[in-house]
């Protein structure tokens, strides 16, 4: 009888554990805006143009750009999970575009998938593309300032809650998606933005920022990327080092322009 009750136990705890595997990613999986549609560990726009995008010649546009004013923040959170000393960071004013630049921005011509972040290029040629447009690359003083607002808080939205409909992230390995191969659809996750309106700072592509005159060989990525597997790699004080001249699938590029 004990044999057969520590079974029964044993096969109920199982369950319970295999329940739990089974739960998370259907709880966890590509969640999309309102108007995008869900195609695997994509977000794709729906019929009409969705809001925040906007129609322009008959086809689907992300070109914003939103003004962030002089801000003064301290960054960084001095409890145990963090591991990060806070700094204070001054920027501002400035602009910066509401959008990370798309594959047909980028491009400058049609191609296909056009919404979907431009990603894989050098830290030279995401700023020549800004350079281009009249902007430039953003500091990483300038990138904190935009993605925290006037908070100083941990994620782009808020203190908490880095989930799958915030921002397209762990889309290759969980926790939301295991097809994904690339960025998504820039804009389709609108509960992940900032105060000023500002979309994606944190996953789909981290973002290139300018070179600190101190450290000119050291490249810097903001924001987190489709790949990042973890929240911390949200975190607006975390920051993905790698070499300038890398094309990188995981990195991206948005521009700031200087305030008239």
């Amino acid at each position: 009888m004990r044999r057969g009750t520590l079974a029964w136990g044993v096969a109920a705890v199982l369950s319970v554990v295999g329940l739990l595997f089974v739960v998370r990613p259907v709880r966890d999986r590509v969640s999309c805006g309102p108007g995008f549609l869900a195609s695997g560990a994509r977000c794709l726009a729906g019929p009409g143009c969705p809001a925040p995008l906007v129609l322009s010649a008959g086809a689907c546009e992300a070109a914003l750009r939103v003004a962030v004013p002089r801000t003064r923040i301290t960054v960084g959170s001095s409890d145990w999970e963090s591991q990060v000393t806070p700094r204070t960071v001054n920027a501002g004013p400035f602009w910066l575009d509401a959008f990370e630049v798309t594959r047909a921005a980028y491009a400058g011509h049609p191609v296909p998938d056009p919404l979907r972040a431009a990603s894989a290029m050098t830290r030279d040629e995401a700023a020549a593309h800004c350079q281009r447009q009249g902007g430039r690359l953003p500091t990483e003083d300038e990138w904190l300032v935009a993605a925290t607002g006037l908070g100083g808080h941990r994620y782009p939205w808020g203190e908490t809650g880095a989930v799958c409909r915030r921002a397209a992230f762990g889309l290759a390995k969980g926790p939301c998606s295991f097809e994904g191969t690339g960025p998504d659809t820039v804009g389709a996750h609108v509960d992940g933005d900032t105060i000023h309106g500002i979309h994606d700072l944190a996953g789909n592509v981290a973002e290139w920022v300018a070179p600190r005159p101190d450290a000119p060989r050291v490249g810097v990525a903001k924001g987190g990327s489709w790949r990042s597997e973890l929240a911390a790699e949200l975190r607006v004080w975390s920051r993905l080092e790698l070499d300038p001249n890398a094309r990188d699938d995981r990195v991206g590029v948005r521009c700031a322009y200087d305030a008239p």
